[in-house]
């Protein structure tokens, strides 16, 4: 017997279910994300039909596999950036370095030193978790950051008016709002086995792993995430104290001038 859920009519109900509940409830406790939810559920669904059957023929080939892990890297770029941004100028782009620079090293090495073997089954999934790992630390980070720095301009100006220069002032503002972008692994790793059984363990446990192979698993995960998102946590920083990455209409700090740099609140907060 499987110990997966049966693809078929029975899942479909089930999910389309859920979906409607959680769309009336948010209906009806008027948080304006009903639609959201619905479309999310549906993209989802979609999203994973696809790539489910794709996924088969991709682990059949090396060469696909690292198409398909580079596919998944621009994938989270572009969401990364459109989150901090609000659109896909040329700064948004630049998100990448984050997410690359935390991804690359930590997945080099578990492939180097043979943690993780070698294979396609095994590099995909690792791979695509710690990416979206830094996609998240990326965006949350970038937010937070630019949210700083407008809520709080007087404080930036302060720091120039005092003789900061403009990436120390923008980081004495956004960078310890940033350092909250790390709470959801940490409180996951700090949980882990007492309050969730993540991902990774599931699915190690239910493909006949013994428990305990589960859970070193597990940790390799954890603990490299926990790697990944310093690194791009920092990254960002830095990218948006150097005004590289900004909202679209906002003035960036000028380096080689005193220019001041006036964020403007995105639409709507």
């Amino acid at each position: 017997m499987s110990a997966g859920p049966a693809a078929g009519p029975l899942l479909a109900i089930v999910l389309g279910a859920l979906a409607v509940f959680a769309a009336a409830l948010a209906r009806l406790g008027r948080i304006g994300l009903g639609r959201d939810l619905v479309v999310v559920a549906v993209r989802a669904t979609v999203q994973l039909a696809a790539v489910s059957a794709l996924i088969a023929a991709v682990l059949r080939d090396a060469g696909y596999t690292a198409a398909f892990i580079a596919g998944m890297v621009v994938i989270a770029v572009v969401t990364a950036g459109r989150r901090i941004t609000g659109s896909m100028r040329a700064g948004a782009w630049t998100t990448a370095l984050p997410i690359v620079a935390g991804v690359a090293p930590v997945l080099a090495l578990l492939l180097a030193s043979r943690l993780v073997p070698f294979r396609t089954v095994s590099v995909l999934p690792i791979a695509g978790i710690f990416i979206g790992g830094a996609m998240s630390a990326t965006g949350l980070t970038g937010r937070r950051a630019l949210d700083e720095l407008a809520t709080r301009r007087g404080e930036y100006e302060g720091g120039l008016a005092l003789g900061l220069m403009p990436r120390d002032a923008a980081m004495e503002v956004c960078r310890p709002a940033a350092a909250l972008a790390l709470f959801p692994v940490l409180d996951q790793t700090r949980t882990v086995g007492l309050v969730t059984l993540p991902g990774a363990f599931v699915g190690v446990l239910l493909g006949g792993a013994d428990p305990v192979q589960a859970g070193a698993t597990q940790l390799l995960v954890l603990i490299g995430l926990l790697a990944i998102e310093v690194v791009a946590v920092l990254i960002t920083l830095e990218l948006v104290a150097a005004g590289v990455l900004t909202r679209a209409g906002a003035e960036r700090p000028d380096g080689r001038s005193r220019r001041r740099w006036r964020p403007r609140p995105r639409a709507g907060r």
